[in-house]
């Protein structure tokens, strides 16, 4: 029986054309999926030598689906979430003592990114309890063993700990009074917010996060007057919107209708959360099964 050589097609050269197709941008592509950008680039010109085909339309803007490109992903997008799937129910099997269940979530994302995960946990322990925190302070909970295992925004400061990046990463974008110049502005930096006062956290609430942004900013050439930031949303929200300073969110949160607030895009700069699994190294083998059902989730969430 002959073999077509599509047989022996490595599935993660769909999966990736999948994503770069999402984001119509390779950088941001290959920052969703851990890696740089000039391997992803190979493997998608590798994946249109085997096709035969031209996926993308390169321009200085990023990328656009040729029609045969559209074609492909329609055609793969079945295969995907059966693969999405098979892995989450084979990782379902190793649940054996997952009867109860104590996740932490972190309110770093707009909480709607997380009813999808909500709905099938629930549907894989008999008791699930739910506790939304910032990140530190669900690390602090997994290791007081008052967690199971907590959701959490990286980068973050977890020294023993087991932390797992998961397949869910947000730019941060700008969060400003709508009767501010710059919220009419085509493309908005992080120079041109420079003589704008910016509400953000003290080192100490997350030591990691707060260093990851300092050497961006640096590099940026953003040196902003900060305002220390509620900890409330809604409660700075109210404050960005009587125009008392600007505020950097993870883009889940510009789903938020909020009077007298728009959110905007950054360019020119790397800043991003990534979502991480943290749990103890004593709960590893209890929940086993956790990695591929949150990642399966989130997949399905975009």
């Amino acid at each position: 029986m002959s073999t077509s050589p599509l047989h022996s097609l490595d599935i993660r050269l769909l999966r990736y054309f999948a994503v770069v197709a999402q984001e119509n941008n390779m950088s941001r592509a290959a920052q969703r999926l851990f890696m740089s950008q000039p391997p992803l680039s190979r493997h998608i010109r590798q994946l249109e030598d085997r096709l035969g085909v031209v996926l993308f339309i390169r321009h200085t803007k990023g990328l656009t689906l040729t029609d045969e490109g559209l074609r492909v992903l329609e055609i793969i997008r079945p295969l995907l979430a059966q693969q999405d799937k098979t892995y989450a129910e084979l990782g379902s099997l190793g649940k054996t003592g997952a009867r109860s269940l104590r996740v932490g979530l972190t309110t770093a994302f707009e909480q709607g990114i997380f009813a999808s995960l909500e709905t099938q946990l629930a549907t894989r322990v008999e008791a699930l309890n739910i506790v939304r925190h910032g990140s530190p302070e669900l690390v602090r909970q997994v290791r007081r063993g008052k967690l199971d295992a907590a959701i959490v925004a990286l980068p973050l400061e977890a020294t023993g700990l087991t932390v797992i990046p998961l397949a869910w990463q947000e730019p941060l974008i700008a969060a400003l009074p709508a009767h501010w110049s710059e919220a009419e502005a085509d493309s908005l930096t992080l120079t041109t917010l420079s003589e704008r006062p910016l509400f953000w956290f003290k080192r100490e609430r997350n030591p990691a996060f707060f260093d990851y942004t300092r050497v961006i900013f640096r590099r940026a050439g953003y040196s902003p007057a900060c305002i220390e930031e509620p900890l409330e949303h809604d409660v700075l929200l109210a404050r960005i919107a009587r125009g008392e300073g600007v505020s950097l969110f993870p883009s889940s949160f510009s789903a938020i209708q909020r009077q007298g607030v728009v959110f905007r895009p950054l360019y020119g700069t790397e800043l991003c959360i990534t979502a991480g699994l943290v749990l103890s190294p004593e709960q590893e083998s209890r929940l086993q099964w956790l990695p591929s059902l949150l990642s399966a989730s989130f997949l399905s969430a975009r």
